[in-house]
C-alpha cells in the first residue's frame, strides 16, 4: 500500500481510539474534569505523565536539534531529563499533599492572597500558550507531509481533534487518552530506530548502535565527524556553545520542568501522596526509553540524509526529497548551476535547506523503510503533539474557570464553572492554532522559551513556598512579576525586536534567549527574598500549614485545605 493509505489507516485508527476513550470517560463533574476524580493508578498515571511530558518537541524536534547541533543539542536531553527528576523528588509529593488542583491554586492559598493567585494565573497562561504553540506547529508539520495539505490546514485539523477530546473529557478523558497515546508514540519512535540501527550497524538496540561500527568498520560517530568536516561543518561530537550558555539552558530546562503547570497537575490525579512518588518513578522509566533513543535517531538521520543528498546530481535525488519539498520544509537550489547539490555551512554556497523539525519524521523515508513504518511515525508524531496540547489546554481552562472566575465569584455553581472551563478551553484552542500557524521559532525552540518562563516565574515561589515559612505574599508577587517580565523582555528583544542582534557577542553573560530563564529565576529568588524580609511574616496558620506539608507522611491520604 502507498504511504498515504497507510497514514490514513494508522492515524485514523489512533484518532478513533482517542475519541472513543474521550467519550467513554467523559467528565461529569469539576473534580473529574480537573483531576480525573483522583482515582488514577500510579502505573496509568506514569504513562499519562510520560505522554503529557513527551511533546512534539521531544518526539519531532529534539532529535532534529541533536542531528544538526551534535554535541550542543545534548542540553535538551540533560535539561529535560534532569528536570523531571527534580520535579519528582522536590515538588510532586509536597504539592500532592497540599491537595490543590492547579499551581495558581497552590500560590493563592499558600500566599493567602487573591492578587498572588491572579499573577500566577497570568504566568500559567503565558507559559501554556507559548508551549502549546509549539505543539500545534508539530501537528501542522505532520499533517502537511502525510495528508498532503498545507501546514495551516494541518493545524486547523489538529485543533478540531484536540478540541473534541480535551473539552469533552477534561482530565479524566485526557488521562486515559494519554495512556493510549504513550503506547502509540513509543512504538512509533522505537520501530524505525531499531530498523535503521540494524541497517547501519547490524545492532538491533539503537542506544548501542550509536556507538557501533558501520559497514566499512569505522565507528558511526567517527564517520559522521569525518563527513561533516569534509563539508566544512564542525565535527558532530565537538561543542561550539559556550560553557555559560550550556549551563544556563540546561538549568532553565531543568527548573522550568519543575514549574510546568500541566505536568504538576498530573500528580493530583492519584489517590495518595505515595502514589504521586510512584507515578513519577514510572513516568521517568517510560520517558527514558525515548530520551536514550533520541541521540541515536539524530545521528542515523543526519548521516543518511547527507549520504543520500549531498554531492548528488540534482535530477537524481531520492523520492523523499521531492515528498518533503511539497511542504516547503526542505528546499534544493542549484546556485552555481553545476547540477550537483552542494551542502555547506555558508549561506552563499549552501544549496540545501532542511528544517530541523522533519528529521525524525523523514528518517524512515530516507532509510527506505516499509510504508507502514512511515505511517506509524506519523501516528506517533500526532500522539506526542496532541497529548501535550490537551494537557496544556486543560491548564488554561482550569486557570481561567477555577482560579480567575471562582476567585471573584465564589458562589458560582459547579455546572457553571464546568461550562466556563469548556468555553475557555475552546478559546485557547483557537489562539493556540494561530500561534501554530505563525510560530516564533521551530518547535523545540518555542518550547524552550516556555520552560524559561516557567523557571523564571513559578519555580522560586513554589520551592520557597514549600521550604520557607518566612516567605510571604508580597515577596511571591514581586518575584513572579520581576522574573517573568525580565525573561519575556530578553526573549522578545532578541527574537522579535532586534533579531539581527541575536548573537553571542550581544547576549548578557554569553547566555542565549533559550537559557535566560535561569537568570530570570535568580532575579525572582533575589526579589522574593529581599521583599519578604522587608515585609511582615505570613500569618501563623500559614506557617503551621507549611510545617504540616513538610512532615513526611508519604503513605497517608492527602489533606485538603
Amino acid at each position: 500500500m502507498e504511504i498515504l493509505t497507510w497514514t490514513y489507516i494508522l492515524v485514523g485508527a489512533s484518532f478513533a481510539l482517542y475519541i472513543g476513550i474521550a467519550i467513554y470517560t467523559r467528565a461529569g463533574s469539576t473534580k473529574e474534569f480537573y483531576t480525573a476524580g483522583g482515582g488514577v493508578s500510579p502505573l496509568a498515571n506514569g504513562m499519562a505523565t510520560a505522554a503529557d511530558w513527551m511533546s512534539a518537541a521531544s518526539f519531532i524536534s529534539m532529535a532534529g536539534i541533536i542531528a544538526f547541533s551534535g554535541y550542543d543539542g545534548s542540553v535538551y536531553l540533560m535539561g529535560w531529563t534532569g528536570g523531571y527528576v527534580l520535579l519528582a523528588l522536590l515538588l510532586a509529593p509536597y504539592l500532592r499533599k497540599f491537595g490543590k488542583f492547579t499551581v495558581p491554586d497552590f500560590v493563592g492559598d499558600r500566599y493567602y492572597s487573591n492578587k498572588a493567585r491572579v499573577v500566577a494565573v497570568i504566568c500559567a497562561l503565558f507559559i501554556s500558550f507559548t508551549y502549546v504553540a509549539g505543539q500545534m506547529r508539530g501537528v501542522g508539520i505532520v499533517f502537511s507531509r502525510y495528508l498532503e495539505v498545507d501546514i495551516e490546514w494541518g493545524v486547523v485539523i489538529g485543533m478540531c481533534i484536540v478540541f473534541f477530546y480535551a473539552v469533552l473529557g477534561g482530565m479524566k478523558g485526557i488521562t486515559y487518552t494519554q495512556v493510549a497515546q504513550y503506547c502509540v508514540l513509543i512504538f512509533a519512535y522505537m520501530v524505525p530506530a531499531i530498523f535503521i540501527s540494524m541497517q547501519l550497524t547490524g545492532n538491533p538496540i539503537p542506544q548501542l548502535g550509536l556507538g557501533d561500527t558501520v559497514s566499512d568498520g569505522t565507528y558511526l560517530l567517527d564517520k559522521l565527524d569525518g563527513v561533516l568536516s569534509e563539508l566544512g561543518f564542525a565535527a558532530y561530537t565537538s561543542g561550539l556553545k559556550g560553557k555559560a550558555d550550556i549551563f544556563a539552558i540546561t538549568l532553565a530546562l531543568m527548573v522550568g520542568t519543575a514549574g510546568l503547570p500541566h505536568v504538576i497537575v498530573r500528580f493530583f490525579t492519584v489517590p495518595r501522596v505515595k502514589d504521586a512518588r510512584l507515578s513519577a518513578g514510572y513516568a521517568l522509566i517510560f520517558i527514558s526509553i525515548l530520551y536514550t533513543t533520541a541521540p541515536a535517531i539524530a545521528a542515523f538521520g543526519i548521516y543518511n540524509a547527507i549520504d543520500t543528498v549531498a554531492g548528488q546530481p540534482v535530477n537524481e535525488l531520492p523520492e523523499w526529497v521531492a515528498n518533503w519539498q511539497k511542504t516547503n520544509l526542505i528546499s534544493i537550489q542549484d546556485k552555481n548551476s553545476d547540477g550537483i547539490v552542494q551542502y555547506t555551512p555558508y549561506n552563499d554556497t549552501n544549496e540545501m535547506h532542511i528544517d530541523k523539525d522533519i528529521m525524525v519524521l523523514a528518517s524512515p523515508e530516507i532509510a527506505k523503510l516499509p510504508n507502514w513504518v512511515i505511517g506509524l511515525v506519523a501516528a506517533g508524531g500526532m500522539a506526542a503533539a496532541l497529548s501535550t496540547a490537551a494537557g496544556l489546554l486543560l491548564v488554561i481552562s482550569t486557570s481561567v474557570s477555577r482560579d480567575l472566575f471562582r476567585t471573584f465569584k465564589p458562589d458560582m455553581t459547579e455546572k457553571r464553572e464546568l461550562a466556563i472551563a469548556r468555553i475557555s478551553a475552546a478559546g485557547a484552542v483557537v489562539l493556540a492554532g494561530y500561534f501554530g500557524i505563525n510560530p516564533p521559532g521551530f518547535v523545540a525552540e518555542v518550547v524552550a522559551f516556555a520552560f524559561g518562563l516557567a523557571a523564571a516565574s513559578f519555580f522560586p515561589v513554589i520551592i520557597m513556598g514549600i521550604f520557607s515559612k518566612r516567605m510571604n505574599k508580597e515577596g511571591a508577587i514581586a518575584g513572579m512579576i520581576s522574573g517573568l517580565l525580565f525573561t519575556m523582555a530578553y526573549i522578545v528583544y532578541f527574537k522579535f525586536i532586534s533579531p539581527e542582534m541575536n548573537t553571542v557577542e550581544n547576549w548578557w553573560f554569553g547566555i542565549s534567549p533559550e537559557g535566560i530563564g535561569s537568570i530570570g529565576m535568580v532575579v525572582n529568588f533575589v526579589v522574593c527574598y529581599t521583599v519578604s524580609k522587608a515585609t511582615p511574616e505570613p500569618p501563623i496558620e500559614i506557617q503551621d500549614m507549611i510545617e504540616e506539608i513538610r512532615i513526611p507522611r508519604g503513605a497517608g491520604k492527602a489533606h485538603d485545605h
